[in-house]
This record gives C-alpha cells, sequence and structure tokens, in this order.
C-alpha cells in the first residue's frame, strides 16, 4: 500500500513553494528593452510573463536618458533583474553588465565594486532604495 506524502514532507513543500513563486513572479517584464527604444515611445512600456502590460513611468525613463550616457541608452535593458534567493538571504544579485555600469555611473553602488563570476552582489536594502528611486526600471525576481 503506498501512502500520499505529507504535507510536511520536503519535496511537498519544495513544490508548493515552487508554485507560490511562479505566482509571484508573474508581474516580472518578460520582454526587456533598450533604453533608447524606450525614451522614443510615448508611452513606454513591455508584456510581463502573463502577457500582460507592463508599463514604465515616463518621468524615470526620461530621467534615466537625461542621466546617461548616450553609449548606455543602447546598451541599458529595462526593466533590470535582481534576483534574490533563499540561500543568500541578505543579497540579491543581478549578471548585466550594462545595469552594473548604471547604477555605477548614478552613483546607485561604489564605483570600486567589482563582477565576482560575471554577477554583481547588493544588500536587499540597497536594492529596495533603488526600487523606490526608479520605479518600474528595476525588478526583483524571486527564487532559486
Amino acid at each position: 500500500m503506498t501512502y500520499a506524502p505529507r504535507i510536511t514532507d520536503e519535496s511537498v513543500i519544495s513544490r508548493w513553494m515552487g508554485i507560490e513563486l511562479k505566482a509571484i513572479n508573474r508581474g516580472i517584464a518578460k520582454e526587456r528593452k533598450q533604453l533608447s527604444a524606450l525614451l522614443d515611445e510615448a508611452e513606454p512600456s513591455s508584456i510581463t510573463k502573463t502577457g500582460e502590460p507592463y508599463k514604465f513611468r515616463k518621468e524615470i525613463i526620461t530621467g534615466l536618458g537625461e542621466k546617461l550616457p548616450r553609449d548606455m541608452h543602447r546598451r541599458l535593458k529595462l526593466p533590470v533583474l535582481f534576483y534574490c534567493t533563499p540561500d543568500v538571504p541578505g543579497s540579491c544579485w543581478c549578471s548585466d553588465i550594462a545595469a552594473f555600469e548604471t547604477l555605477q555611473i548614478l552613483g546607485e553602488i561604489n564605483p570600486l565594486r567589482t563582477l565576482e563570476g560575471g554577477k554583481f552582489w547588493v544588500s536587499r536594502a540597497i536594492v529596495f532604495a533603488i526600487l523606490r528611486k526608479y520605479p518600474t526600471a528595476f525588478q526583483i525576481v524571486l527564487g532559486p
């Protein structure tokens, strides 16, 4: 006789957490666009993973366009995605080199910071401050 797994079994909890994380992350932009393209749009937008419109705040896009050098306009893709995983509870990582350089230009991260293994790590507190300062231009992806 076989028994169904108990709700407290690790496999059940892991599966349930995966389902919940997918639901949380469904608002993440599926299509990341160059800043230059977004600057040309009257109403800058993209599409989420579920096919819903993802609208950028025009004043944030315009502000980034004014603060960043022209060559960065074509290199930077928005929204920038920070990844948070449960195995590193106090930090998030990003593997976008243009985002790394952008945050240094904007003064949001130290210019002495370096990439490690193609990623840069930022404390969650700093990431949340960046999200508040540049809403819609940055997103957090949760999960492993």
